[in-house]
């Protein structure tokens, strides 16, 4: 577990360098983006921004944007790893 853990609290610490780049993160880009590398908007990120989200923008009103994005770092590990976690329990039965 430690060899999992500590990869992730490096990352998990460098968190915050996302809000001083003036470049989006990882496909987090607007429609126009597609358009323009790939000439063409792939049909299912047409309307992928209509999506509801549980932490839209990574913020949360009235906190800080650092705090708000990492609480947003907290909440997404612990719902992947709840999510890869009890589809591993259901593999194993």
């Amino acid at each position: 577990m430690k060899k999992l853990a500590y990869p992730l609290l490096f990352i998990f610490i460098l968190l915050p360098l996302g809000l001083i780049s003036e470049n989006p993160a990882w496909a987090e880009w607007e429609n126009e983006y597609y358009h323009d590398i790939l000439g063409f908007i792939p049909e299912g990120i047409q309307n992928a921004f209509a999506l509801p989200s549980i932490i839209p923008d990574y913020s949360l009103g009235g906190l800080n944007d650092v705090v708000s994005y990492y609480l947003s770092g907290i909440v997404g590990i612990v719902l992947i790893f709840g999510i890869f976690y009890l589809f591993g329990k259901k593999i194993a039965r």
